[in-house]
């Protein structure tokens, strides 16, 4: 009970506090909005740390790769695996959203007037082709403009290009890697000082939010984490299935179901990918896993591979949509898979922070006020638990589909005669 208390500490006060705050908004409704301030507070500490965040994050991400110990097939392999399963996941957050609101205020209008910000950018508009749009998405023509939370995309894509040239540099740029590791270190302890203000902060957000907009919001939220943790359970049983069948066959259900359970209630227990990687890879090895690809697919997987999260950012986006009341067309059904991918598979291989920078690549890319950012951030807290779930387990299930690509249809047979 203890250690659940000291895991889920932080979640169970920031879910006080909204739950505060929402009692707060549903009985002085406008008179809430008193409270916005404190909010703004929180809104605007993080989105100062969002720029050095991107850089520092993704260029020592970058710069400290290494190449991996294992043959270009095995690597190749898993690459290949979670990607399609990737893919699957997304299909599924998005199918899941499609024909259920998760949100349903009366009045899009008014809540577009609430998340209205100041430098409106409908005043710039200009009919430019594709190609022009897309240049200016990931470049800028000065340096200056990078430092600029607008120009996330092009940050992003600097952060890795400068990382590359430092690799590429070697012990020639050591002293560089130190600073920026050194840097990268104290803007996530900035982020943790300013968590320390998340329940004060998002709990006057919320007060405010829902004494605007009423008790649709607040129901969207309860009804987001009750589909997310339905949508949860049926992939975990489903798909998992699935998987394990695919790579081994009836055996392949057996060992998985008979092994994976103790992977599954330490990502429940710990709400953390990274703790539990020596459970789950232990967990592999018992499914019948090499020892190689277990230990390349379990840290690799818990980096680049999140079937949870990806699943989270489609619901994130759904909610927005909903929120906002944005028609979902063909193509913008499209765009929005796109960035849901895009951000969970781009931004999970940085290790502190990358939720974050996700949902402000979201919030970017689909051309929402960035004022949104704590409504992202209140939905990534309430899916955390099954999201790790997933994301752990699914590590699992893809070791299996490696094994059986790389060393054929027989490999639960030759684990069978090793052991």
């Amino acid at each position: 009970m203890k250690k659940f208390l000291s895991n889920y500490k932080s979640t169970i006060i920031l879910f006080a506090a909204i739950i505060v705050g929402a009692v707060i908004g549903l009985i002085f409704k406008e008179k809430a909005s008193v409270l916005a301030p404190f909010g703004d507070i929180f809104l605007n500490l993080l989105l100062v740390v969002i720029v050095p965040l991107v850089f520092l994050s993704i260029t020592t991400a970058v710069a400290k790769m290494k190449e991996p110990k294992r043959l270009g097939k095995i690597v190749g392999t898993i690459f290949l695996v979670f990607i399609v399963t990737s893919i699957i996941s997304v299909l599924v957050g998005f199918f899941s959203t499609y024909f259920i609101k998760l949100v349903n205020p009366e009045d899009t209008e008014k809540i577009v007037e609430v998340f209205q910000e100041e430098d409106s950018a409908e005043e710039d508009t200009e009919d430019v082709s594709i190609m022009e749009s897309t240049v200016s998405l990931i470049t800028v023509n000065d340096f200056a403009k990078l430092l600029s939370r607008d120009n996330l995309i092009a940050l992003l894509i600097f952060s890795v290009l400068f990382g590359i040239a430092i690799n590429m540099s070697k012990e020639k740029a050591e002293p560089v890697v130190k600073f920026l590791e050194s840097a990268n270190v104290i803007v996530n302890n900035l982020i943790k000082v300013i968590m320390y203000y998340a329940p004060i902060g998002l709990g006057c957000y919320f007060a405010a939010l829902i004494g605007n907009l009423g008790a649709s919001i607040a129901v969207g939220y309860v009804k987001t984490f009750a589909i997310y943790t339905v949508v949860s359970i049926a992939f975990f049983f489903i798909m998992y299935t699935l998987y394990a069948f695919l790579a081994g066959g009836k055996e392949g259900i057996v060992r998985y179901w008979k092994n994976v359970l103790p992977a599954t209630f330490t990502s429940l227990a710990t709400c953390s990918s990274a703790a539990s990687i020596p459970v789950n890879i232990e967990c592999a090895k018992k499914i019948g896993v090499s020892d190689d690809i277990a230990e390349t697919t379990i840290p690799l997987g818990t980096s680049f591979h999140k079937d949870g999260s990806i699943i989270g950012s489609m619901f994130k986006i759904m909610f927005l949509v909903c929120l906002f009341g944005t028609p979902l067309s063909g193509g913008f059904a499209i765009k929005i898979i796109g960035i849901a991918l895009l951000a969970t598979l781009l931004i999970t291989g940085v290790p502190i922070g990358g939720g974050t920078i996700s949902e402000m690549l979201i919030i970017t890319m689909l051309g929402y006020p960035v004022a949104a950012l704590p409504i992202l951030t209140i939905i990534a807290s309430i899916i955390d638990a099954p999201a790790t779930m997933l994301n752990v387990v699914g590590d699992t299930a893809s070791s299996m589909v490696v094994s059986r690509i790389v060393d054929g249809k027989n490999w639960l047979t030759k684990s069978k005669k090793e052991k």
